[in-house]
């Protein structure tokens, strides 16, 4: 499969949920609960509803100055981010993947991520890639159309054709992205789906390219 661009999604498909579940569910609830003068999981419960209100087809969902300002927080979002830094975890096959393919295509990191967030957990695999994309911040947006991925392939100066995605989620990372024209495999680490262009772990993907 003679593609030239090789774009990942970031969390769910590199790294794993534990540093962005620890910052949402653990530090801001703390901060909420500390400020108003309740129990932690009184607070966890109210967020948990805030965040569902909003959803994560919105650009606010990922924003974390967004939710400092609306909860009152003050603006020591950094400071909480990075006190979780040591829940960073990337998945076993992530840095043999990423050595791999970098030998053989462009790479590019295509997260909905604010910069915040992206800058920080990202910092031991950025040298493995050309380009780094945060939706939110570069573009004001989810990555949830065809549009968007459209977008990113012009301001790269590449043609969909010539590009592949790899990602966990259907709409953001399979049926957005094929919309447009994007070559595209589905990581389904939960093993529910099967087919040509669905792997159940980033080592199944050099199998997949050859």
């Amino acid at each position: 499969m003679a593609k030239n661009t090789l774009s990942f999604d970031l969390t769910g498909t590199l790294a794993t949920f534990s540093f962005c579940d620890a910052v949402w569910f653990q530090g801001i609830p703390r901060l909420y609960a500390a400020k108003n003068g309740m129990g932690f999981d009184e607070a966890k419960e109210y967020l948990l509803r805030a965040y569902d209100e909003v959803g994560d087809h919105a650009v606010e969902w990922y924003d974390i100055k967004y939710w400092f300002s609306r909860f009152d927080l003050g603006t020591g979002w950094t400071e909480l981010i990075e006190e979780f830094i040591p829940n960073i975890e990337f998945y076993p096959e992530t840095h043999a993947i990423l050595e791999r393919f970098s030998q053989t295509h462009e790479l590019v990191l295509i997260t909905n991520a604010a910069r915040e967030f992206m800058e920080i957990e990202t910092a031991s695999i950025q040298k493995y890639f050309s380009r780094i994309i945060s939706s939110v911040s570069d573009f004001g947006e989810v990555k949830k159309t065809p549009e968007f991925y459209a977008r990113v392939c012009q301001s790269v100066g590449e043609d969909p054709s010539g590009w592949i995605h790899v990602g966990d989620h259907w709409q953001f990372d399979y049926m957005a992205p094929r919309g447009a024209g994007i070559t595209t495999f589905y990581l389904d680490r939960q093993k529910e789906q099967a087919g040509d262009f669905i792997i159940h772990s980033l080592s199944e993907l050099e199998s997949k390219l050859l």
